[in-house]
Parts: structure tokens; sequence; C-alpha cells
């Protein structure tokens, strides 16, 4: 059985992706701190714990385990605390990063899939958003993203290293069995925070903006199913495996949902009502983002096929249910 290394791999997305990767007849090797990641949710392969910045760590790790690839998923993620944190932000995404990408040239390991973001291209010029759009990011977090990007090229050129990056969008739901989830701390995401906050039903959620240049003031995002994002994941993989190019794509659903959406959605499945109030919005929110994602479907055949509102706000809340349960 092959073996995939994938750092972050005890984090939200990370342990959908190992899933997928078992499910296909990979060994996922879940790679993870667990500053924000949960061991809990290391259940389809070995876990080890680590950081991307360890290379001694990392080094035993693709000794022990010779994996064939490194899907790289270990990040800072939170857009607005980059703002606050710039240097914490650039040395974790992009200093530990190298640090990653140096033992794995070390080690021969010649296949990397990095999770990028939708936020490298700014503010759209046109939608929906293709992967010809110039790139021009604009926070520190967007930044890293755009600057392991371009590394990723400069490497490849000279080294026998071959990459996709991966530009997701808004990566959203839950498994459907219902193993694994959303489950941040503290929570930042919008779907889970309007879920909970239906739950709760005691404090007004804030929403950032309601005069954003959109239909209905609020922002509007392309929301993709994380079991969507993670079958893109394992394609991507069998797609450097067989052609050795290097690839960048949007995974996104290519719809547009905006958060008075979400909200409606949510007060429909949970069937309550809940307060909100309107804050003012954050300088670097674009008004819309949306993915073109047909060069994913041409050169991976890969589809959303369950990022419809409906299917990710159900297996959202039923998670975040599962966790009132368990929390209680």
């Amino acid at each position: 059985m092959q073996t995939v290394f994938v750092t972050g791999g005890a984090g939200y997305i990370g342990s959908h992706v190992c899933k997928k990767l078992k499910e296909q007849g990979y060994l996922p090797i879940a790679y993870d701190n667990l500053s924000s990641g949960k061991e809990s949710f290391v259940k389809w392969g070995p876990f080890v714990k680590g950081d991307i910045g360890d290379k001694h760590a990392a080094s035993t790790a693709f000794t022990t385990y010779k994996p064939i690839a490194v899907i790289h998923l270990a990040a800072f993620t939170n857009m607005r605390e980059s703002l606050e944190r710039p240097t914490s932000y650039y040395e974790n995404n992009v200093g530990k990063t190298i640090t990653l990408l140096d033992c794995m040239l070390e080690h021969k390991i010649p296949h990397c899939i990095f999770s990028s973001s939708c936020s490298v291209y700014g503010t759209p010029q046109k939608l929906p958003l293709a992967e010809t759009h110039r790139l021009d990011p604009q926070t520190p977090y967007c930044s890293s993203k755009y600057l392991v990007e371009h590394i990723l090229q400069n490497l490849s050129k000279k080294r026998p290293l071959n990459y996709a990056s991966l530009r997701y969008f808004n990566a959203a739901g839950s498994d459907h069995s219902n193993a694994i989830g959303e489950n941040h701390s503290p929570e930042t995401h919008i779907i889970p925070l309007v879920i909970q906050a239906a739950i709760n039903n005691k404090k007004a959620l804030p929403i950032f903006g309601s005069d954003h240049a959109t239909p209905d003031g609020t922002t509007v995002r392309d929301f993709i199913h994380v079991t969507d994002l993670a079958a893109a994941h394992v394609k991507a993989l069998k797609y450097l495996v067989k052609n050795k190019e290097n690839i960048e794509l949007n995974l996104g659903s290519g719809k547009g949902v905006s958060i008075l959406d979400i909200i409606h959605a949510v007060e429909k499945i949970s069937k309550k009502k809940f307060p909100y109030h309107f804050e003012q919005k954050y300088q670097y929110d674009p008004p819309i983002l949306i993915a073109d994602y047909q060069k994913a479907k041409k050169l991976l055949n890969w589809e959303p096929k369950n990022s419809d509102l409906e299917t990710i706000i159900k297996t959202a809340y039923h998670y975040q249910l599962k966790l009132l349960t368990i929390d209680e």
C-alpha cells in the first residue's frame, strides 16, 4: 500500500483528505502538531505528532513511512488575524514550508499537493474567477499562500518536484457519517457560527457588512463541501503521479451564496429563528467570490457533487448537534 504524508492531517480538511485517501487504497500518515488539529480525528492511518518546521521530525517520519507524496495542509488560516500577526504568518506558512520542502527534496519525494486559497486573486476584476485571473494577495495570509505557490514554481524548474496548487474557495459541511466535521477553537467560519447561533439562541450573531455590492448587501461566497474538496486532492495526486506536470486549480462549486442565504437555510433546517446584527465590514472582504472550476473538471474529471447549500448545511448542522452532545 502506497503511503501519503498529510501535514495538518488531524485538522478539519486534513482528516477528510485522510479518509478519502484510505477509501482510494492509500495509507495516509497524519502529521500534525495539534495546535488546532485533534488527535481524535486521526482514524484512517498512523498519527505522527510533529511540526512542519521541525526538519528532524519530518525526516524521521519520511524515513519510517517512505511516502510517495506530501499533501501540505498545515498553516495558520485566519485572514483577519494575519493583519495583526503578519510575521507569525510568514514564519509559519512560508518559512516552515521551505523547511518541509527541503526535507522532501532530500528524501526524493517527488509530488506535493499544496493547500492554497482563492484569496490569492484579491478583489475580483471578473467573475467567475478563473486561474488566468491576475494574482493580487492583499493580506499576510493571502500573501503567504501566493509566496508558497511561487516557491513551488521555482523549485520545480530545477529540482525533481512537481506540484498541484489547489486554490480553495470556502470549505464547509461535514463528513456524511458524522464521524468528523468542523470544530475550530475559537470558531471563525460562518456556517458553524450561524448554526451555533441557532442552537444556542442566546447572543446575537455579528454579520460584518450590510452594504456590500451584492443583491442583499451581505458578502457572497462559493462554498464547497469538504468531501468534494477531499476527493479533489486524491484526484490531483493521481494526476501528478501519472502526468508529472504542475497544475494550479480552483476548487469551488461555481455558485454564490450570501450570508443571509446561509442564515435562512439554517433557520429552515433548524426550524429556529435567532438574533443577528450588522457590524462594520472588513476592509479586505471582496463583495463576491465565485469559482470557475472548469480546469479541475477537465484535468481531474472532478465535479463538486455534494456542494449544494442544503447538503452543506444539513451535514454541518448534524455535526454541530453532535458536538453539543459531546460537550454536555
